[in-house]
């Protein structure tokens, strides 16, 4: 190595156009591209652009995150992500990397994201001389007896090179003597140097010769090495031991229990006595991991397991063996020992995952890669073939690669993070050994949400029951909507839908508060005015693109007893109703003197007016009909009666808080005769103003039947587009006996409802909580339906 070192300096323009001539050796094979490279080539020497021979846009490289993920445990390569060239980062040294493995082929794997790419570069690595022969010790010392016939061997030590195939070592030569001459014989890949003696020695003469043995690689230029070689001549011991073979091959299993026999060696020496007594050693160049596996029986030539014997480290060893008589001087002789040994099943397969992203999108289409599994196993044969396999039902599957153990994790049908949000994936790889070891690793992958799904209202449509003179600005209601997504594909905000439809104009007085859907009321509603109306209220989300889904909300506005009665007959001037009836004194009991007439704007109880008596001069006189208002006499009338009387009537509605109105009559009695004298010109008079109050009448009860009317159609068009067990209907009636009262019937769900003045029907039930001015009536359409 010294020698090498020193002459590395005179070789640099050898060794820099050999580089450049083998930097341009590219090819690509099976997708894999290959490049060629010296060893102790500089730090930062280009070994190729990757990105152009592999055809990758280069500007992209970086936001790929193009890169190598393994092949080089110390990092002697490097990827440039700005440019795609491969560059050397620390030194290479062959004989570190590959030792005597040839050719030394380093495969780097290399990954490109979004689309996701994998790429194998495989880099060979050429040996340059870089190394000397060395021998392992600096002198080796031989004892020759005198009576050594010419053309005995003796075996010399070896000389070992870390440089291979030519530049290895080729040849040994010694210096110019007269006695002994170098010949070379193989052993396998092996170059053993022997010492031929060409000359009898004669000990008298020289009792020592030294010698130099020279070892030479095949390097050009080429690089030696030297041993010293002492031969010390010694009396004779003729004969020496030969071995039955030369080279002995055994084959074992690995794992192999300690302390077993492996081989037996013999060799024999026709030699008699001590001088053919033999001992049996190992030979002197083993590597010293050996005498850690093996032992020797130097007695009987016996080999034996001493430590773990493990293919994964080596599958034959060389072994050389030495047997020596116990003659003066001693002789000896070697043999080869190979021993292969058989793979075992002891190494379970390893699962390397290298994983893109643990989270999918749920839009993603089947065959998105999702991960790259690599396999490997330590042994050989059937014992590393690995078979790969993913848990049952699972929306995922493995596609194998081109090289083996190779598989890419896919997906290979839609994903729906609504009903599955993660997936734990299990990854079972079993190679084919006897009997089979297999190792498992579990994937956990999250599905990342999508906008795929609507808004959902609960209920659609939403019936609302809103009181009348409600406060503006207060919130009247309010509407949910709920989404399966998630963060912002689930966050809804709410808006009312504003058109100029007749359906739809209300709709300007509401106002929604779009993040939690209250709905304000900007006005107060009046159930004189407006009985009923509807909107549509829109949720939407926040994703990209935004879903929305709306819901219609039918409003039925509930009456509240705000309307007092109005005294039609008689009628009002100056702010009271005041009227003069003038009858017979005649008249027998019973006689109809007037009727008080009222109406008021409410419906059900509150607009249900009963009649009562306030102020009466007689109460034997005459009498009220509570419902109707109708005044009658009592009885007759007598001499001693008054001939005036006044009369105050009281009418009020049947609210929870009652409004009411007065009234006052009075009654005059006249003689018969001039009740007829009268009659004539009051019929007139009372034609005039039975004309009026028949005329507001009319235009009263025409405007609240148009009203009802309209009522009526809006309900008969919201029950075609609903279902009949879903219902509300306002049924209006009006009955005017004396006083104008309404009734109100709707439906909801099961039930019916309704509204109702002073006449009851028979079976009718007050409602609880509905301030006793709410029935329910048996359905007897339901239940025609239902038989």
């Amino acid at each position: 190595m010294g020698a090498g070192g020193q002459r590395r300096g005179t070789q640099s323009w050898w060794v820099a156009l050999s580089f450049s001539v083998m930097l341009c050796c590219v090819e690509r094979v099976s997708a894999q591209i290959k490049y060629t490279i010296q060893e102790e080539v500089k730090i930062e020497s280009v070994v190729g652009n990757v990105a152009k021979d592999l055809g990758l846009d280069i500007s992209s490289l970086v936001e790929r995150q193009f890169r190598i993920v393994s092949g080089t445990e110390d990092g002697q390569f490097k990827v440039n992500p700005n440019n795609g060239v491969l560059y050397v980062h620390k030194n290479i040294d062959r004989e570190e990397l590959c030792e005597n493995i040839s050719p030394c082929i380093k495969n780097l794997k290399m990954v490109a994201e979004n689309p996701m790419e994998i790429h194998y570069v495989g880099i060979e690595i050429i040996d340059v001389n870089d190394n000397s022969p060395n021998f392992q010790e600096e002198e080796h010392i031989i004892e020759i007896s005198e009576s050594t016939l010419p053309g005995r061997r003796f075996q010399l030590p070896t000389a070992r090179d870390p440089d291979v195939v030519i530049n290895t070592v080729r040849a040994y030569k010694i210096n110019q003597n007269e006695y002994f001459s170098v010949q070379i014989r193989e052993r396998g890949e092996d170059k053993i140097p022997f010492l031929v003696l060409q000359k009898s020695l004669d000990r008298e003469k020289h009792q020592e010769l030294r010698l130099t043995l020279t070892a030479v690689d095949g390097g050009n230029p080429p690089r030696s090495g030297t041993l010293n070689v002492t031969v010390i001549v010694l009396d004779s011991n003729d004969n020496h031991p030969t071995f039955s073979q030369e080279v002995y091959s055994v084959t074992i299993p690995e794992n192999v229990e300690a302390d077993t026999s492996v081989i037996t060696v013999t060799a024999t020496d026709l030699d008699e006595g001590a001088n053919g007594e033999i001992e049996y050693f190992f030979g002197g160049q083993l590597d010293r991991k050996i005498y850690d596996l093996f032992s020797l029986n130097k007695e009987t030539g016996e080999i034996r397991v001493k430590g773990e014997i493990d293919f994964e480290k080596a599958d034959v060893y060389k072994l050389d063996v030495q047997a020596t008589d116990k003659g003066q001087p001693p002789m000896s002789a070697d043999c080869r020992v190979i021993i292969k040994v058989l793979d075992k099943n002891d190494n379970k397969p390893e699962i390397e995952v290298t994983s893109l992203s643990n989270t999918v999108s749920e839009n993603s289409k089947p065959g998105t890669v999702v991960s790259l599994i690599s396999i490997t196993d330590q042994d050989a044969g059937l014992n590393g073939k690995v078979i790969c396999s993913l848990s049952e039902n699972v929306p995922f599957d493995l596609k194998p690669s081109f090289q083996d153990n190779m598989y890419s994790l896919v997906l290979k049908q839609h994903l729906d993070r609504e009903s599955v949000p993660h997936y734990d994936i299990t990854i079972t790889a079993t190679d084919c050994g006897q009997p089979p070891l297999s190792t498992f690793k579990t994937l956990s992958i999250d599905v990342s949400d999508v906008n795929d799904n609507m808004p959902e209202f609960q209920q659609n449509p939403i019936e609302l029951y809103l009181v009348e003179n409600n406060v503006p600005g207060n919130t009247i209601f309010s509407v949910s909507a709920s989404d399966k997504d998630l963060n912002e594909n689930a966050a809804l905000t709410y808006h009312i839908v504003r058109d100029e439809s007749s359906q739809m104009k209300n709709a300007a007085f509401l106002n929604i508060n779009s993040d939690n859907g209250h709905i304000t009321a900007l006005k107060s509603f009046d159930f004189e005015t407006l009985k009923t109306f509807q909107f549509q209220v829109v949720a939407t989300d926040s994703g990209a693109p935004s879903l929305s889904s709306n819901v219609t909300v039918n409003v039925f506005i509930l009456d509240q007893n705000d309307n007092a009665p109005v005294i039609l007959y008689p009628l009002s001037s100056n702010g009271s109703a005041e009227g003069v009836e003038e009858i017979p004194r005649n008249v027998n009991a019973g006689h109809l003197v007037t009727k008080v007439r009222a109406y008021d704007a409410d419906i059900g109880y509150n607009g249900w007016l009963l009649f009562s008596l306030q102020e009466l001069t007689d109460h034997s006189l005459f009498g009220l009909d509570r419902y109707t208002g109708q005044i009658r006499t009592l009885r007759s009338f007598t001499e001693t009666d008054e001939a005036e009387h006044k009369l105050v009537i009281l009418v009020k509605d049947n609210g929870n808080v009652s409004l009411s109105a007065t009234a006052t009559v009075i009654v005059k009695l006249v003689e018969p005769k001039e009740a007829f004298a009268a009659s004539d010109v009051k019929s007139a008079a009372k034609v005039d103003d039975e004309d009026n109050v028949t005329f507001y009448l009319m235009i009263t009860l025409g405007s609240v039947s148009v009203l009802f009317l309209i009522s009526i159609i809006v309900l008969i068009a919201m029950q075609c587009s609903k279902s009949t067990d879903y219902t509300s209907k306002y049924l209006q009636e009006t009955n005017y006996d004396g006083t104008l009262c309404h009734s109100i019937q709707y439906r909801s769900g099961d039930k019916r409802y309704m509204l109702v003045g002073p006449r009851m029907s028979i079976g009718s039930t007050i409602v609880p909580g509905s301030h006793a001015n709410t029935l329910v009536l048996p359905d007897r359409r339901r239940t025609s339906e239902e038989v």
